[in-house]
């Protein structure tokens, strides 16, 4: 569980994003692509994002994992503005935080050769990821981006509406059952235990399509916090969640793009090697 710790301020300076962020929706789509469940529309969705993704498949599974811990300059605050935005700042991710995060990555699992170009703050390697990053996007995610703007804007409009008439501690009571606010603490469903003390940031919710089950916040709580929670689905809403694709059936992800791993990555990433 995750008990995020409010004090009056804040409450006050808590919101919700203006709209679906692309970076979180496009990291999170990573594990949707993964799933085992058989969900007909988004199995097409799967088979339409690795047929038109496969280059930048080999760049981000290695760094997003099915489950568990991915890094947090994947996802920069900047991404609220707009995926070229949050680019950039993927791009100017410190070395420092790039060592940091992809050395605890590589606690995890086992990382690709490459990965330690990226640890050590390369241009031409952050610039391929950024490309990756964009071109997944872009093919993948983009054409369904009206759907995924619906769901969220629907759910956002629920909460700012809250919000709006009644105020933030009203706001939070909204979240349920995955989320459970005993003032000044919400409670959140999530993997491990942990407390997150917000001291006078406030919160930022980001309602999203591709979060699925439970709430993801950042692990580095030095970074503005944010709340990445499913969007609730429009009550109106019928039939499949997205169009589907016309594509070859999915097989097997990582013999499609062929991913390879080195263990010694990590022990690389680590010393500076």
């Amino acid at each position: 569980m995750l008990r995020v710790h409010f004090t009056g301020q804040d409450l006050t300076r808590t919101r919700v994003a203006d709209g679906a962020d692309p970076l979180w929706e496009t990291v999170l789509s990573l594990h949707a692509l993964r799933e085992s469940r058989t969900e007909p529309a988004l199995a097409a969705w799967r088979q339409h994002a690795v047929r038109h993704g496969p280059g930048p498949l080999r760049t981000l599974l290695p760094l997003v994992p099915k489950h568990g811990y991915f890094p947090d300059f994947l996802t920069p605050f900047a991404a609220l503005d707009g995926v070229e935005p949050g680019l950039e700042a993927v791009m100017s991710t410190s070395r420092r935080r790039l060592r940091a995060e992809l050395t605890l990555l590589s606690g995890h699992r086992a990382l690709p050769g490459w990965a330690r170009r990226i640890a050590a703050g390369e241009p031409a390697a952050l610039r391929h990821l950024a490309r990756s990053l964009r071109t997944y996007h872009h093919q993948a995610i983009a054409p369904s981006w009206p759907r995924i703007a619906q769901q969220v804007g629907a759910d956002r409009a629920l909460r700012v509406h809250a919000l709006a008439q009644s105020g933030a501690q009203a706001m939070l009571r909204t979240f349920g059952p995955v989320m459970r606010w005993r003032p000044p603490v919400l409670e959140v469903d999530y993997p491990v235990e942990r407390e997150l003390h917000l001291q006078g940031r406030g919160l930022v919710f980001v309602p999203s399509y591709f979060c699925r089950d439970e709430p993801v916040a950042l692990v580095d709580e030095e970074l503005p916090p944010v709340l990445v929670y499913p969007a609730a689905p429009p009550e109106h809403a019928e039939g499949p969640r997205f169009r589907l694709y016309g594509s070859e059936a999915l097989g097997n992800v990582p013999a499609l793009i062929g991913v390879r791993t080195q263990a010694r990555t990590a022990a690389e990433i680590r010393s500076g090697g």
